[in-house]
């Protein structure tokens, strides 16, 4: 469906100038998504580059003012990747939805299962000994 709709608008020479823009755009989303944390990138969307400015779309005050401070490190990266980007500019825009992060199941670290096993040992059997003697041995 998709390699349909990019040939409709690749042979209609009106529509070819939308195609471009939008691989453009989807590619700059890519590289930006690279360049920034994952999860600051999670919550951006790329609106466009004019001039050497990267306007970037933010969900709230608390992702724009953390991706602001990271804007030379990311301006440096972008350039590594052949984006020719001089500047970045922020707009939060509260209707934008941020699509969610995928849940990633989490492991207990070496110290913790070590420090939560010890704590199973010194309790009498009880059902948080239990609970805790399975959370030590499930995360193996």
């Amino acid at each position: 469906m998709a390699q349909r709709f990019k040939s409709l608008l690749s042979d209609d020479s009106e529509l070819r100038p939308l195609l471009v823009k939008a691989q453009a755009l989807s590619a700059l989303q890519r590289h930006f998504s690279d360049a920034a944390p994952p999860n600051l990138a999670q919550s951006s969307q790329v609106l466009g580059l004019q001039s050497g400015v990267l306007s970037i779309a933010v969900a709230n005050a608390t992702i724009a003012a953390k991706l602001r401070q990271l804007v030379p490190d990311i301006i440096i990266m972008l350039r590594n990747s052949g984006c020719e980007v001089n500047g970045i500019r922020v707009k939060v825009q509260v209707s934008f939805s941020p699509s969610q992060p995928e849940p990633r199941p989490r492991k207990l670290g070496k110290a913790a299962k070590d420090a939560l096993n010890g704590l199973s040992q010194t309790l009498e059997d009880s059902p948080l000994k239990l609970a805790l003697t399975k959370l030590t041995k499930a995360k193996e």
